[in-house]
C-alpha cells in the first residue's frame, strides 16, 4: 500500500510557480489573439504545441491501454501497482493534447463546431473524436480511486459493473487514433522527408507508444515511489523493461524494413542533417535502451531499467519532433522558432499535470484495494 507522505517543498513549489505561469500566458494566448503570442504563420500552421502537447503527449498517454490490456484483459496481477498510476498519465496526457488543441486554434470559441461539422473521410476528425472518447473512458476508468476515497459505495459498484467492457472500449479506441496520428502525415508526402515518411506510418506510430507509454509510467512509479515513500517492486519494473525490450527490437526492425522497401536505406548515411535527427531518435530511444533492457544484469537494477525507460521516452518525443517539425517542410520564404509565450503555455500544462499527479498520490489510494485483493 502506498504510505502517503509529505513531497519535497521545493519541487512542488517550482511546479506550482509554472502552473501560475502557464495559467497567466494562457489566459493572455486566450485575450491577445494567436498571432501576438506565436510564430505559427500560413507556412508553419504546427508548432511546439502540435509537436511536444498533442504528439508527444498522446505518445507518453499510451501506458493507460497498454497497462489495462495486460492487467484486465491478459490477467497479469502482478501489475496491477501500476494500473492507476498509468491510467491518471493517460488521462492527464489526453487533457492536455485537448487543451493545447484549443490553445492552438485561431477561433477557439468555434472549436465546438467539430461536434455538428462531420468529415468522416478526415484522419483528424477520427482522432479528435477518439480523444475525447477516450478521455471520457479513462474518467470512468479513474473514477474508483475518486469514490473510494470519498466513500461512495453505489457509484463505486456500478462502475466495477463496467469495469472491463470500458478497457475494452479504451483499447479499441487508443489503437486506432494512436495509429491516426500517423495517417495525418500520411496527406504530406512532399513534405515529410523520406527518412520519416511510409505508408506503414500508423504502424511505426502504433509500436512506438506502446513502448513509450509503459516507459513513462515506470518514469512516474519510480519518481512518486520516492516522493512518496512507498514499496515499488524492481520485479514489476524488471517485468515492464522486459516488454519494452521485446516492443523496442520490433519497432528497429520496422523502420529498417520501411526504409529498405522504399529504397531509402542509404539515406541514413547519406541525407544531411537530417539523417543525424535519424541517428539521433534512434540511437537514444531505441538502441541504448534496447541494449540495455536484454541484458539481465540492467534490467533488473532499478537504476537500470529507470535509465532505459527515461531513452525510450525522450526517443519517441525526438521522434515527434521530427515528424511533425524538423523533418517536415514549410513553405519558401517562412521561417519557425517558438516564441517565450509558446513555450511557457507548453510547459505550463506539463506543470499542471505533475501538480494533479502529486495531488492524486497525496489524497487518493493509488492503489486498486479490489485488485490487490484479487492479487
Amino acid at each position: 500500500m502506498i504510505q502517503q507522505k509529505k513531497s519535497f517543498p521545493i519541487g512542488l513549489t517550482i511546479v506550482i510557480i509554472l502552473c501560475a505561469i502557464g495559467a497567466v500566458l494562457t489566459a493572455y494566448r486566450f485575450i491577445a489573439g494567436l498571432g501576438a503570442v506565436s510564430n505559427l504563420s500560413d507556412g508553419r500552421p504546427w508548432g511546439l504545441w502540435k509537436a511536444f502537447n498533442v504528439y508527444a503527449g498522446i505518445a507518453m498517454a499510451a501506458g493507460g491501454f497498454t497497462l489495462a490490456a495486460t492487467v484486465y484483459i491478459f490477467n497479469l496481477k502482478k501489475f496491477h501497482i501500476v494500473i492507476r498510476p498509468a491510467i491518471l498519465v493517460a488521462l492527464l496526457g489526453y487533457l492536455i493534447a485537448m487543451l493545447s488543441l484549443v490553445v492552438e486554434i485561431g477561433l477557439p470559441p468555434y472549436f465546438w463546431r467539430i461536434f455538428f461539422n462531420y468529415n468522416i473521410h478526415s484522419p483528424l476528425f477520427e482522432v479528435i473524436w477518439a480523444i475525447l472518447l477516450y478521455t471520457i473512458v479513462l474518467v470512468l476508468e479513474f473514477s474508483p480511486a475518486i469514490f473510494e476515497r470519498l466513500g461512495w459505495k453505489s457509484p463505486l459498484k456500478a462502475v466495477r459493473a463496467i469495469q472491463i467492457p470500458a478497457v475494452i472500449a479504451g483499447i479499441m479506441i487508443s489503437t486506432g487514433h494512436q495509429s491516426s496520428l500517423g495517417s495525418i502525415l500520411l496527406d504530406m508526402p512532399g513534405a515529410l522527408h523520406p527518412l520519416w515518411y511510409t505508408p506503414y506510418l500508423p504502424i511505426l506510430f502504433l509500436v512506438s507508444v506502446l513502448m513509450s507509454g509503459p516507459s513513462m509510467v515506470i518514469l512516474v512509479m519510480a519518481i512518486t515511489s520516492k516522493v512518496f515513500h512507498y514499496k515499488l517492486e524492481t520485479g514489476i519494473l524488471s517485468g515492464l523493461g522486459k516488454g519494452i525490450a521485446f516492443i523496442t527490437g520490433l519497432y528497429l526492425v520496422l523502420k529498417l524494413a520501411t526504409l529498405a522497401i522504399a529504397g531509402n536505406l542509404g539515406l541514413i548515411f547519406s541525407s544531411a542533417p537530417q539523417n543525424y535527427l535519424w541517428w539521433g531518435e534512434m540511437l537514444i530511444g531505441v538502441i541504448a535502451p534496447l541494449i540495455m533492457l536484454v541484458m539481465p544484469s540492467i534490467r533488473n537494477n532499478r537504476k537500470g531499467v529507470i535509465t532505459a525507460a527515461l531513452l525510450v521516452v525522450l526517443g519517441v518525443i525526438f521522434n515527434r519532433f521530427n515528424v511533425t517539425l524538423f523533418g517536415l517542410d514549410m513553405r519558401p520564404g517562412y521561417t519557425y522558432f517558438p516564441t517565450l509565450i509558446e513555450i511557457g503555455i507548453a510547459i505550463g500544462l506539463v506543470a499542471w499535470a505533475l501538480l494533479i499527479i502529486w495531488m492524486a498520490f497525496r489524497f487518493l489510494p493509488m492503489v486498486d484495494k479490489h485488485e490487490e485483493a484479487h492479487a
